[in-house]
């Protein structure tokens, strides 16, 4: 089985957008995550959707940079893996008040397969092209835990549209995930987005994201050799206030404090009443 779907995948045009990159490092590490004994949540496609070559060619160069120290290794995999979980159990919390899933920039996410979703959810899943393409060709004969809709454009053209050609209701309750993605568009095409969503939620709808501090994006996007930070183009050190502007109340932690630490965790966070200082922040909403 695993030859087949080797040979299937070898198939498939890879990834060579440097943002739609950044997809496939983050199912990477949590295809690393899923082979722990103690692992936070089992992502069986993850491995899948990178391959075996690619996971191992990252390892590869993760070792160069880090040495052979487990340490640096953890530390490269243990945000995803307490982001993935998090945002997790975030969905499954609040799916008894929704019937609804928009996943904004999904990458390679898989929640629709792996997580114990009721089979009368819809999950709407949006990204660019060059990733939906690969995604629907490896996954094409694995069924989904609930209904599942496949929109590819680009979040930067009008979506809208799209989204309710396939089925969306915004007379209903949603909940809306940004995981991933806020970092890559600048202030004013997150206000754009966010008021979009914003005008398609009725009252009682959710919303989860993340976001880095202004400090984590100023020396992220001068790492050029970094794939991720250097395409990074928006920091805050106000999440809440970012929301609230858009009808959303909006409850901020950082990866590492207690309710986000899983006993994985292994930085020091400093509180955030300390300025100046590189955080993530992940945001759970509520209109």
């Amino acid at each position: 089985m695993e030859n087949e779907l080797a040979a299937k995948a070898e198939k498939i045009p890879e990834i060579k957008n440097d943002v739609c990159r950044t997809a496939v490092v983050m199912a990477a590490k949590r295809a690393i995550e899923s082979k722990r004994a103690d692992r936070l949540f089992e992502d069986p496609f993850a491995a899948q959707l990178v391959g075996s070559k690619e996971i191992q060619s990252l390892m590869d160069s993760w070792e160069k940079q880090d040495g052979k120290d487990p340490k640096s290794n953890t530390l490269r995999i243990q945000f995803v893996a307490v982001r993935t979980k998090f945002f997790d159990d975030f969905l499954i919390s609040v799916i008894p008040e929704v019937r609804q899933i928009v996943i904004l920039g999904v990458g390679y996410d898989t929640r629709a397969y792996r997580l114990p979703l009721p089979p009368e959810i819809c999950i709407y899943e949006i990204d660019l092209p060059e990733i939906m393409s690969r995604k629907e060709a490896i996954l094409k004969d694995i069924p989904s835990k609930c209904h599942r809709q496949s929109i590819a454009t680009d979040l930067q053209k009008p979506w809208v549209h799209l989204l309710k050609n396939h089925g969306y209701q915004s007379n209903q309750p949603t909940v809306w995930l940004m995981e991933g993605l806020l970092m890559y568009m600048d202030k004013k095409e997150i206000n754009t987005l966010l008021q979009t969503i914003s005008d398609v939620s009725v009252k009682g709808s959710y919303l989860g994201a993340d976001l880095i501090s202004v400090k984590s994006w100023q020396i992220g996007s001068k790492t050029q050799k970094g794939l991720i930070s250097k395409n990074w183009r928006f920091g805050t050190d106000a999440p809440e206030e970012l929301f609230t502007a858009h009808g959303w109340n909006a409850s901020v932690i950082q990866p590492g404090e207690i309710r986000a630490n899983y006993g994985r965790y292994s930085v020091q966070i400093a509180p955030r009443s300390v300025p100046g200082r590189r955080r993530s922040f992940m945001v759970t909403a509520k209109k």
